[in-house]
């Protein structure tokens, strides 16, 4: 299905340069046809149909015109001079062509005629005196006011819009919101290629501007609500570009800023790229974990842009710099942004827009907000997590390593649930809570989840001193993991049983010692003994080998003197004289 997709042929298309805009459209306006922008006051028809005619000229070398029913040249320039739009050097340039045509309706009345042939020539002639590629008409409803008749009025808006076609412009043709339809005629939308809704709405005292492509004839288009947003730089369209999930994913990992943190994870850190909720109560150092992932992004020699929404930047230096975080060589490095200001300042809107154009400037390799749980007082529940749903798949896409912070109520004991529901879209979710014990409440992390990481199950006790947060070792009493005054008095314990265990073993060598030595006493006193009966028996027997020798010796003596006692002899006979 997907190459046969391909294969197809496809609407061409003008992209407008607008941000965002071309997303939706799925590559821009239809090439060479009339687009409708229709709403009501205020939400910014001129400044699109302006913008699109300025980003032709300057990003795709097109030619435009731009007639107006009700401002002048001079008015118009002037008024989106503050944009960064130069209309009058355009022109100068020979790219752009400003016109301004003037209907009163009372002159029409007085003369009884009046059709749109002049438009045609002085509109034909403009095109072509700069090869234009693109018109805008702003607006239809002040060029059509001359037009009593209805039936007439009909006719000429189809026979506007055929002439554009003809020409081979693309156009845009601004028109105001009518009562039950989309414009005052009811005609325009009608016979319009691509029909573009404004709406500039308030709600809760704060000013929303919504985007709708209404039809798109010939073209796929996304069909929901889109907020944009009239910044200083034109503008600026919210598309949910990623829903279909295709971002690529990093291996690298990146550290939390604290070590006993990571080393409840599997790989030692967080995946580059993934987005980390941390939450939890007031007063629970969710701000400091946050600040200390910024330093740590910082000291890495990477970039970080940081969201405050209850701390000025100066506070925060200065709140940071007592437990040990300077962030003020990574400020003046250009390593660390602070954008601080309160959630009601803007709509929400305007704070993801702030997001998307500090990120395309800054390019940072981090982001954190704290807190997201501040954005309700701008939005409902669902607003918010709709803005939140964009910004981690914009951020996912870019490969933007996001950590967010967010405010849990003491009602449910687990606080496992955030207000804005996005516990789930987060790839990490670490839990701070307060660990209360006899009189005491010490602080405790845990980490709920980490997609494709294997992660510690346990509750770490943590302290926040002068050298950031320290992660304190696990200590398991009879109850189990004990913290605070228990954990010492748990320490104290073990301790005093690891000296008595220690003094046991002590006097056991002491009398293993003293055992060893009367043996060794003994031992040689009995080899004395022996000693003492062996030099006596060796004694006794030289003795007896001397007396034996004697004997012997004397024997043969006596044998030698008296031959003829010798046993067996024979004895001589007497001699005579």
């Amino acid at each position: 299905m997907t190459a046969i997709a391909a294969a197809l042929p496809k609407l061409p298309k003008a992209p407008t340069g607008i941000d965002g805009l071309d997303e939706i459209t799925e590559g821009g306006l239809p090439l060479g046809r009339p687009t409708l922008v229709c709403g009501s006051a205020g939400c910014g028809k001129t400044l699109m149909g302006v913008e699109f005619l300025v980003r032709g000229i300057q990003e795709f070398d097109e030619p435009g015109v731009l007639m107006a029913f009700e401002e002048t040249a001079d008015e118009l320039a002037a008024n989106v001079t503050s944009l960064g739009f130069d209309l009058k050097a355009l022109q100068a340039a020979g790219k752009l062509k400003l016109d301004h045509v003037h209907v009163d309706r009372s002159e029409i009345e007085e003369t009884g005629e009046y059709d749109l042939e002049g438009l045609f020539i002085r509109l034909g002639y403009a095109i072509d005196s700069i090869g234009a590629k693109r018109v805008v008409l702003d607006t239809i409803e002040a060029l059509f006011s001359g037009f009593p008749n209805q039936g007439v009025l009909r006719s000429e808006i189809r026979r506007l819009f055929r002439w554009l076609k003809d020409k081979g412009v693309t156009t845009i043709i601004t028109a105001e919101r009518g009562e039950g339809s989309l414009t005052r005629q009811g005609l325009e939308e009608y016979v319009s290629d691509c029909v573009i809704l404004l709406d500039n709405r308030v709600i809760d005292q704060i000013t929303t501007r919504r985007l709708r492509i209404v039809k798109y004839r010939g073209s796929t288009h996304g069909t929901n609500e889109y907020p944009y947003l009239i910044s200083e730089s034109g503008i600026s369209v919210l598309p949910v570009t990623s829903l279909k999930l295709a971002h690529d994913v990093s291996d690298e990992i990146v550290s939390t800023g604290v070590g006993g943190l990571d080393d409840m994870f599997g790989r030692r850190g967080l995946f580059r790229g993934s987005s980390v909720l941390i939450t939890g109560t007031a007063g629970t150092a969710k701000t400091t974990l946050a600040a200390g992932f910024a330093h740590e992004i910082c000291r890495q020699g990477k970039r970080c842009l940081f969201f405050a929404f209850e701390e000025s930047p100066q506070q925060l230096v200065r709140n940071m710099g007592s437990v040990g975080l300077d962030l003020e060589p990574c400020i003046r490095q250009g390593q660390l942004y602070i954008e601080a200001s309160r959630p009601t300042l803007n709509g929400l809107e305007k704070h993801l827009v702030t997001l998307h154009r500090l990120i395309n400037e800054l390019q940072p390799d981090a982001v954190v907000i704290d807190p997201i749980s501040n954005l309700i007082t701008v939005g409902n529940i669902a607003e918010v997590r709709s803005m939140l749903t964009r910004l981690i798949d914009y951020l996912k896409v870019k490969n933007i390593t996001a950590l967010f912070t967010a405010l849990v109520s003491g009602r449910n004991v687990q606080q496992e649930m955030t207000e804005e529901g996005v516990s789930s879209l987060v790839d990490t979710w670490i839990s701070v809570r307060d660990l209360e014990g006899v009189g005491e409440r010490n602080r405790g992390i845990s980490i709920l989840k980490s997609r494709g990481m294997a992660h510690s199950n346990q509750v770490r006790e943590f302290v926040v001193t002068e050298q950031g947060i320290k992660l304190l070792d696990v200590v398991i009493g009879p109850g189990g993991i004990v913290t605070g005054a228990s954990r010492l008095s748990q320490q104290m314990q073990e301790q005093a049983q690891t000296l008595a265990a220690q003094q046991e073993t002590e006097r056991k060598d002491r009398e293993l010692a003293r055992k060893r030595r009367v043996l060794e006493a003994t031992i040689a006193n009995l080899r004395t003994e022996f000693e003492s009966v062996e030099e006596e028996l060796r004694q006794i027997n030289h003795e007896e080998r001397q007396r034996v020798q004697t004997l012997t010796h004397g024997r043969q003596q006596i044998a030698h003197h008296f031959p003829s006692e010798q046993p067996g002899a024979t004895p001589e006979p007497p001699q005579h004289s």
